[in-house]
């Protein structure tokens, strides 16, 4: 039997058709305008006002002096180094320690526990976190970036509670043929609470892609700095100099080139962490449902 739908069911359906429609593109159109706004020629983009629908003309001047600049170029590197060693880094780590709290005849399990929590609402501040990096010698070094922050305390409670969740017998039974607690965790439990690592995997990536604050305070060397520092300094350049459009003496094209430049970094700094996001997008609401229901 088909049932029927009432009048307020409808209306509610209308209503939330509508809401979401409009969420949808106030969530869209941002990086619709800057897509659009990286194709544009730069004169008739800096002329333009209002919403942009359509490329204003068509250029790759901005794309060309991008990927032309030294700095794009080795903050890109810099940025899949630290996204790739960072994630599986602090994806190691996070699986080993919520393996560890995950254990009922874990003797310290509680007080480690407390103490990993207590770090989510009292952090030691900036200047002493400093302080400490440059103690141990990590100061200007790529570790600075990775090993300060290596365990996310969120993500290690919902990786422990999701380890909760697996059913004592897959443990017991490779108990009974001799498994250690290495195989234990990467060949029994593991593959069960894959769509949580894939979630936590993801949102570790996406921090490490978006990170620059640590490598302003941690990196002197330029060298070793990550495409977002690069991406933060043309942005404030551009807003600074901003002013000087209407200057008649200088260069029309190559000054009115810096807005298209502004955008075509974003679609760069962008388009490659967009990209992972369809993969991994079936784990989503398996993986934190998952690590966050108890049992």
């Amino acid at each position: 039997m088909v049932e029927r739908k009432t009048v307020g069911s409808r209306a509610f359906d209308i209503c939330n058709y509508i809401f979401l429609g409009l969420l949808a593109f106030v969530s869209f159109y941002p990086m619709w305008h800057v897509l659009c706004g990286s194709f544009s020629d730069p004169i008739l983009l800096t002329k333009h006002y209002g919403p942009l629908i359509w490329t204003q003309g068509y250029s790759l001047e901005g794309y060309k002096v991008v990927f032309n600049n030294p700095n794009i170029l080795s903050g890109y590197l810099n940025t899949i180094f630290y996204v790739v060693v960072g994630t599986v880094s602090r994806l190691l780590a996070t699986m080993i320690g919520a393996y560890v709290l995950s254990r009922k005849g874990f003797m310290f399990r509680k007080v480690l526990t407390f103490m990993m929590v207590f770090t989510m609402y009292i952090s030691g501040g900036m200047i002493p976190t400093f302080l400490v990096v440059k103690a141990v010698g990590l100061y200007n070094t790529r570790g600075a970036i990775i090993i300060p922050s290596l365990i996310g305390t969120w993500n290690m409670i919902i990786m422990k509670t999701a380890l909760q969740s697996v059913p004592a017998s897959l443990e017991e039974s490779a108990r009974l043929d001799g498994a250690n607690d290495i195989v234990v965790l990467f060949r029994i439990i593991l593959p069960v609470v894959k769509a949580t690592v894939a979630v936590i995997a993801l949102y570790y990536a996406v921090g490490e892609w978006n990170s620059w604050f640590s490598a302003i305070i941690y990196l002197r060397d330029t060298s070793k700095r990550p495409l977002q520092v690069w991406l933060r300094e043309i942005l404030l350049q551009n807003s600074s100099s901003g002013t000087a459009v209407e200057a008649v003496d200088m260069d029309v094209s190559a000054l009115f080139l810096e807005e298209l430049i502004k955008y075509c970094t974003i679609i760069v700094a962008t388009v490659p962490i967009l990209l992972i996001y369809p993969f991994v997008q079936k784990y989503f609401v398996t993986g934190v449902m998952m690590g966050s229901i108890k049992e």
